[in-house]
């Protein structure tokens, strides 16, 4: 049985942000939601998140993530004073307690079962992650014997300078026998240069405490300024991309391209140069994203193209050609074998199957049938400076060259708009609409000299 207690308390000055430092995002999750994730896989029986910067703000974020508790620590006085709020909580609690900092999104599950098998297997009072740096600069160091059990702790700012040659740095995951660590905790003194309450100074007095070491140290990377934040994006995307590539996804110049966790791909799919896929994207196979796209939480069916275009909140069917320079935005549900093509923009609209809509045109809030052919340069007008109306437009119909549609506006089945009309009552099947000024010519206009 194990509890797990996420720290995620503090401010993060060094970010130079009034976003708690927990909340900043990465890869399309904030920094506390990635150290959940990688804790869900270990079946713990609670999971307590420690606050107290915008401790609001930060319980808010997590309204939807099930069960979790949170416990508030109002004055910031270390790691220790932290897990001293906890006492309350957990009295009676006989099992174990995971502990880990809430700016460790890299880490693994699997890391973490390890720790805790080995916690278990050695029946150790305290089991602590451990990892050695090329450069430890920042991090507390760990001294053990050739056993792994751990002898002293210190915390890089209170170590000597023979001490901070030592590369084993403590990664700030803990699992202790809570019952051990429960009678240690209120006893913590702040005799340290910081004045705080070292859970590292626990450590030592629960018991035998072991260290195991992490076999690739960036799982254990901090994150405390925008520079660590960066670097921590890189080591992501580099995983990210290598998993997609393993799965059967070309990748033309990975390093031009970014893709968030969330995302997710089918084999034989093609991403371009200069592409960005975000949030809850999936794309099916066959699919042909970039160059230079935008995808954001929109799924695309098999064998779709996309080039130099944004697609956000949108779904496209199969064998749909998007762009190039396109913009479907707010909703937009592309049918099958449809063209969107060259400066298009769609809001909150559906296309029917083999429907186009080729170049220069602006459709919002708009539900068009199959077989249609958008003109060049066909508007729909849907606001009317206080709200938004809806143009409907039926199967086959097609609209001529800078038409304008002014909703509310229902055009039926066959409808053909002659160019340059302005439509504003609506028009029954079979119909041919011309809704402009007849053209007159008057030769010889100028002006004598």
């Amino acid at each position: 049985m194990v509890v797990v207690a996420i720290l995620a308390a503090g401010r993060g000055t060094r970010m130079k942000s009034s976003l708690p430092k927990v909340l900043h995002s990465l890869g399309g999750r904030s920094l506390v939601e990635r150290v959940l994730e990688s804790v869900e896989p270990l079946s713990p029986s609670r999971r307590i998140v420690i606050v107290g910067y915008q401790s609001e703000e930060v319980q808010a974020s997590m309204h939807l993530t099930p069960s979790l508790e949170f416990v508030e620590q109002t004055v910031q006085l270390g790691t220790g004073h932290a897990i001293q709020q906890l006492l309350p909580h957990l009295e009676g609690y006989i099992g174990d307690l995971l502990i880990l900092n809430g700016d460790l999104p890299l880490i693994r599950s699997e890391t973490l079962k390890q720790m805790l098998q080995t916690h278990a297997r050695n029946q150790n009072a305290a089991t602590i992650l451990t990892s050695h740096l090329p450069d430890p600069t920042g991090y507390g160091r760990v001294f053990c014997n050739g056993e792994n059990i751990v002898q002293q702790m210190v915390e890089h700012k209170d170590c000597t300078v023979a001490q901070r040659q030592n590369q084993r740095i403590n990664a700030g995951v803990y699992c202790f026998r809570w019952p051990n660590l429960a009678k240690v905790l209120p006893h913590l003194q702040a005799n340290n240069a910081q004045k705080e309450y070292y859970l590292t100074d626990a450590v030592t007095q629960v018991g035998q405490v072991m260290a195991v070491d992490v076999e690739d140290y960036q799982e254990i990377l901090g994150i405390n300024d925008r520079l660590q934040l960066a670097t921590a994006a890189e080591i992501l995307q580099r995983r990210v991309k290598e998993k997609w590539m393993l799965a059967g996804v070309t990748l033309i110049d990975p390093t031009s391209i970014t893709i968030d966790e969330t995302v997710e791909l089918q084999p034989d799919v093609i991403i371009e140069p200069q592409t960005h896929l975000r949030g809850n994207t999936v794309i099916k196979t066959g699919s042909h994203i970039g160059p230079g796209s935008f995808i954001e939480n929109s799924q695309l069916s098999e064998n779709v193209t996309v080039q130099y275009s944004v697609v956000t909140d949108s779904t496209v069917q199969a064998g749909s050609r998007i762009g190039p320079y396109a913009h479907l935005r707010g909703h937009v549900e592309v049918g099958a074998g449809c063209r969107v093509g060259n400066f298009v923009e769609l809001k909150n609209t559906q296309l029917g199957d083999r429907t186009n809509a080729a170049h220069l045109s602006y459709l919002g809030d708009s539900v068009v049938g199959n077989q249609v052919n958008i003109g060049a340069g066909t508007i729909t007008a849907n606001y009317d400076g206080v709200k938004k109306h809806r143009t409907k437009i039926g199967d086959r119909t097609k609209t001529g060259a800078n038409s304008v549609l002014v909703a509310p506006l229902t055009l039926g089945d066959d409808v053909y708009i002659a160019a340059g009309s302005t439509v504003t009552e609506d028009v029954p099947d079979d119909s041919l609409v011309i809704a402009r000024s007849r053209q007159v010519v008057k030769p010889a206009w100028r002006k004598k000299s």
